[in-house]
């Protein structure tokens, strides 16, 4: 653990990794599978390095970098405070349901009581702008499930976000504010009490390191995260164009289950919430309805689905799988419309989406997750390369 000067050690060349610009987590991932710790990327020959993940991040990984230190350090000391801990992919305590993702960060910013997360969960999320009732709704789903021992994830944004960490707040289950800024940036401000008091009682985790602030790209990721450390989403209220459909379809694209609350036919912020049941979410009315379904067996309460399908998209007529050579092809022609569609400009992802889209669609027909996966694969093969903000940048070829 941090506490002792041996884990700070380990925990330099942690941050180190992390904090490398331009140094995103598939590419973390790609060096740790492939020279097995921090220490021993660190070790290697630039060269070797290279051969990896290209001479530009060789470059980067090795070379001095008085910002780079300064920031080390600053999470270092950050991290001897009481209650704070630097979660890396080796530490125990880190959240063993975002290993089950594409690409979990290689390091955590933690304040609170790591043990939450051996605790199921549930994420619930809706709109900042909530009625009484979604707020109302919001709350008692959150508490009737934190009473049942699951953690309620959220995003600690104004709404149901809010509602959410404070119905869990008191509970066995206890909630888990995922913040887009760094863990020393509350956002939005308002939202500072009841940060320190998920801090106390919960847990604050953030990808991003200590005086991040808020950018629009950082969204988008801290999305995933609420989505990977849950086993099911449940959006409360939500328009049609809105951050929570987004963590809802990535939370489906990781195979997670999908929840939605149905509301009048007339009311806007049911509009999404309908929206995610057509595509496949389970429509639910109590609470019980999510404890039973299968997501949550290992709690007692679990029945079968009829059906049996997905999450969050429904596969009843869906064809049958592609042949590798059709798959292949696919593949070539998503990753041509994905350049195409980011340019030569740097992008943040909700602009990529929304150019992906097309005109008034609130989504990428491929899935949010598909998207970010792409966009990995295309980081890994360099050819574009993922700025500190959070933007995406192509490259020109070599």
């Amino acid at each position: 653990m941090v506490s002792d000067p041996a884990g700070h050690a380990g925990r330099q060349a942690w941050l180190h990794l992390v904090l490398t610009p331009g140094l995103g987590p598939l590419t973390a991932l790609r060096l740790l599978a492939a020279l097995g710790s921090p220490e021993r990327i660190l070790s290697s020959a630039r060269t070797a390095l290279a051969a990896l993940v290209g001479p530009a991040l060789a470059s980067a990984l090795t070379r001095p970098d008085p910002r780079r230190d300064a920031a080390v350090a600053a999470s270092l000391q950050w991290a001897r405070q009481p209650g704070c801990h630097l979660l890396a992919l080796d530490d125990p305590d880190y959240p063993r349901a975002l290993l089950n993702t594409p690409d979990p960060p290689a390091l955590l910013w933690m304040r609170g009581r790591p043990e939450i997360f051996a605790r199921p969960a549930l994420a619930i999320v809706g709109s900042r702008a909530a009625s009484a009732d979604g707020r109302r709704n919001g709350a008692a789903f959150a508490r009737a499930t934190g009473n049942a021992g699951l953690a309620v994830v959220s995003g600690l944004a104004a709404g149901i976000d809010a509602v959410a960490h404070r119905g869990a707040l008191d509970t066995p289950g206890g909630t888990v504010a995922v913040l887009a800024t760094g863990i020393d940036r509350i956002y939005p401000p308002g939202q500072r009490a009841l940060a320190e008091a998920i801090a106390e009682r919960g847990a604050l985790i953030a990808e991003q390191p200590p005086g991040t602030g808020p950018s629009r790209g950082a969204f988008p990721r801290r999305n995933r995260l609420i989505a990977g450390l849950a086993r099911g989403v449940l959006v409360v209220e939500a328009a049609v164009r809105s951050g929570s459909l987004i963590t809802a379809r990535l939370a489906a694209d990781l195979g997670r289950e999908v929840y939605a609350l149905p509301g009048s036919i007339h009311a806007p912020l049911a509009r999404g919430c309908h929206l995610l049941i057509r595509e496949g979410a389970l429509l639910v009315e109590s609470p019980d309805e999510i404890l039973a379904d299968r997501a949550f067996a290992d709690l007692g309460h679990a029945t079968e689905r009829a059906g049996g399908g997905g999450a969050a998209v429904s596969t009843a007529g869906a064809p049958p799988p592609a042949a590798p050579a059709a798959d292949a092809a696919g593949a070539h022609e998503r990753e041509g419309k994905l350049l195409a569609a980011l340019g030569w400009d740097p992008i943040d992802p909700d602009t990529l989406m929304s150019r992906l889209a097309g005109a008034g669609a609130p989504q990428s027909p491929d899935g949010a997750g598909a998207v970010l996966a792409s966009l990995g694969a295309l980081e890994l093969a360099g050819r574009i390369e993922r700025l500190p903000d959070g933007r995406f940048r192509r490259l020109a070829p070599p």
